[in-house]
């Protein structure tokens, strides 16, 4: 195999950005990726119906970093889409997050001010200084009533743990609005791209300075690769020192069971994304993907979501035990010389797209300002 001079683990966002930035400055640069595509967890393709579809569930883009939002669009033309999910809870139809209407529709309220649902959010809400777990995070926001509806179960067949068991931080970004925006997100930025993620990813890669090699486990090539001046990883970190120095200890991770069907109907539900947050069913949402961009099709395709502990790692589950493990691999990590950790699976830590984006853009920019600094002392 001949010489890189950069290999990147991972053909998602994080290994896409840095393969982009080091090949534009003139770099030979080596992607490895286990599965059959790009993109990550982005990956989309048109299915069987002719419908736009994300084999890795909903990608939805959203920012308000205007650094992030121009590096995008280098790559892509983007629509804009202003994301909306609701829920199924006790019958009822209701929008996410919490607001005037979803309080209105579960408990027959009439509230048309936003002071009147500040004070049902003061009645109903179990104050917390400073929330020590996921459920005080909820009680601290929305009281004991809206948890047990909308939260616990939810979160139990997410993360196949109660709010209790889990950081204060996995709950307490979901955000509660004290008027009628039913937007999942309020950022400045909010679009799809036109063609697809999987098309980004082909712009981005399409410098003659990227090789990608497909179906391929770094760890069975990486005695093949020779001289590399750098190596960013963006698998599991667990993984990698499980293979470089046989540590044991594994982190959790959960993963997610998708389960398509294919249906002779024009629509199937009313949204793009409807959640199920009761015991009711085993799975967490509904998407129907042809909601997205306005497609059409006579016939109609949903995916239905289960959360799963096995299979392909999707979010690192954030509790004590998990941030300890982690912290031993972190140590691991920061001895070595030029090799990098990047992305959610090598930083243990959810990054919503965007921030997958800068993060990879930042650490491009501070390694060749140090190499920039370290060439002009030498």
């Amino acid at each position: 195999m001949k010489n890189f001079d950069i290999v990147i683990v991972g053909a998602g966002i994080s290994g896409a950005v840095l393969a982009e930035r080091y090949a534009a400055i003139g770099k030979k640069v080596l992607i490895i990726e286990k599965r059959d595509h790009i993109a990550g967890n982005c990956y989309d393709f048109v299915d069987e119906n002719g419908i736009l579809t994300s084999q890795y569930g909903a990608h939805l883009f959203h920012t308000n970093d205007g650094g992030v939002w121009e590096y995008v669009n280098r790559f892509s033309e983007w629509y804009p889409w202003q994301h909306r999910v609701i829920a199924r809870v006790d019958g009822k139809t209701v929008p996410i997050p919490v607001n005037i209407t979803t309080v209105n529709i579960l408990f027959n309220k009439n509230f048309t001010k936003e002071a009147e649902m500040q004070q049902w959010l003061a009645e109903n809400r179990i104050p917390f200084d400073e929330p020590r777990n996921g459920e005080e995070a909820v009680l601290n926001k929305v009281g004991e009533v809206l948890y047990e509806k909308m939260f616990r179960h939810y979160t139990k067949k997410q993360w196949d743990k109660y709010p209790a068991e889990l950081h204060a931080s996995v709950l307490d970004r979901i955000p509660v609005r004290e008027n009628f925006d039913d937007r999942y997100f309020s950022d400045r930025y909010q679009a799809l791209p036109k063609a697809g993620y999987t098309k980004l990813f082909e712009k981005m890669l399409s410098n003659p300075n990227i090789m990608v090699l497909l179906n391929t486990d770094y760890f069975e090539v990486e005695d093949q690769l020779g001289d590399y001046d750098k190596l960013f990883y963006t698998g599991p970190i667990d993984r990698f020192f499980n293979f470089r120095k046989k540590l044991k200890e594994k982190l959790e991770y959960r993963s997610i069971n998708f389960v398509t069907e294919h249906l002779d109907q024009e629509y199937f539900q009313e949204n793009s994304v409807v959640n199920y947050p009761g015991e009711e069913v085993e799975y967490t949402r509904i998407v129907e993907y042809k909601h997205f961009g306005n497609q059409q099709s006579a016939k109609t395709s949903i995916v239905k979501e289960y959360t799963v502990d096995h299979g392909e790692p999707y979010y690192p589950v954030p509790n004590d035990k998990n941030q300890e493990i982690y912290a031993k691999y972190k140590a691991e990590a920061d001895k070595l010389t030029d090799v990098y950790f990047v992305g959610r699976l090598a930083n243990y830590k959810y990054f919503n797209m965007d921030q997958a984006f800068r993060n990879a853009l930042d650490l491009f920019l501070q390694l060749e300002r140090r190499d920039t600094v370290r060439v002009a002392n030498s």
